[in-house]
């Protein structure tokens, strides 16, 4: 019996010390990101980049609208199966917001899901998808946002429960779920339509953080804007893809009412998030880009 014991407790030690290299040694080296070139040079447009954070959806996420917080100053509560995300204040704010932010460190952000201080951002933030923004779109984004005004507050701590609120956890997340796309120079308006259209939908409208099936650690996993049932709401969110409307198909009117009004085909009005999503996204984006 002491054997078997002694025996339990050695197994018990070594499985002790195996997951203690494994937390401490092996997991900060997974979903190691690449470094993006240095683009401090590159000269932004405001102009463009007011643009660049409508189409992106920026507003929406980093103002707390519901509790009349002021614009792009965080604290937006993002309800999730695995607990609550604040979003952060991106104002140019130098110690609460990102006004100490490099270009530089706004592309690895946006590109890589790594903050200035070198850890991982939740996939809350949908760098998933910001991972194929263009150098030049991310360069006038930083120059439209340096133009806001500053405010200073400071971001809320997550509510997530245990281990998902480990960030050591996120680099094997990353290895599993995400994977990081080349820089390309350039912005989006050198982008024939078609491409363009496809850049907004899939890159700065990330429509498929919310069209796309999920598993449960959260990782896209099913076709490509074919529907999800774990959406933000807890509901069940529609399939948007050309062969989930082959039965009722939609008109350029009918996706411009949609994206406009919110208004499908149907006459019902959309609700939820995606009433939000209308109010400050689609409904301010030119006709052409619809």
């Amino acid at each position: 019996m002491r054997k078997l014991l002694r025996g339990l407790m050695w197994l018990g030690a070594l499985a002790f010390a195996g997951f203690g290299i494994l937390y401490w040694m092996v997991l900060p080296l997974l979903g190691a990101a690449q470094s993006p070139p240095d683009l401090d040079h590159l000269k932004g447009d405001a102009r463009r980049g007011a643009y660049i954070a409508t189409a992106a959806g920026c507003y929406a996420c980093h103002t707390d609208v519901k509790k009349g917080g002021k614009p792009y100053a965080g604290k937006h509560a993002l309800k999730t199966p695995f607990g609550t995300f604040y979003t952060p204040n991106i104002t140019p704010d130098p110690q609460t917001g990102i006004g100490g932010w490099s270009v530089t460190d706004l592309t690895r952000a946006l590109t890589a899901g790594v903050s200035p201080a070198g850890e991982h951002y939740f996939p809350s933030f949908p760098y998933t998808s910001y991972t194929g923004m263009r150098a030049q779109d991310i360069a006038d984004l930083k120059a439209y946002l340096d133009t806001l005004t500053p405010v200073v507050h400071a971001n809320r701590a997550h509510d997530v429960r245990w281990p998902f609120s480990d960030r050591r956890f996120l680099g094997a997340w990353k290895a599993l779920f995400f994977t990081q796309q080349k820089l390309v120079s350039g912005s989006s308006d050198e982008l024939d339509p078609a491409r363009r259209g496809a850049y907004l939908a899939n890159v700065l409208g990330h429509c498929g953080e919310c069209h796309t099936q999920r598993n449960v650690l959260g990782g896209m996993t099913g076709k490509k804007l074919a529907g999800n049932t774990r959406g933000p709401d807890g509901g069940k969110v529609p399939g948007i893809t050309a062969m989930d409307k082959r039965n009722t198909p939609w008109s350029r009117q009918d996706v411009l009412m949609s994206l406009q009004m919110g208004m499908p085909p149907d006459g019902d009005f959309v609700g939820g998030s995606m009433a939000k999503v209308v109010d400050h996204t689609p409904s301010k984006l030119k006709p052409e880009d619809l």
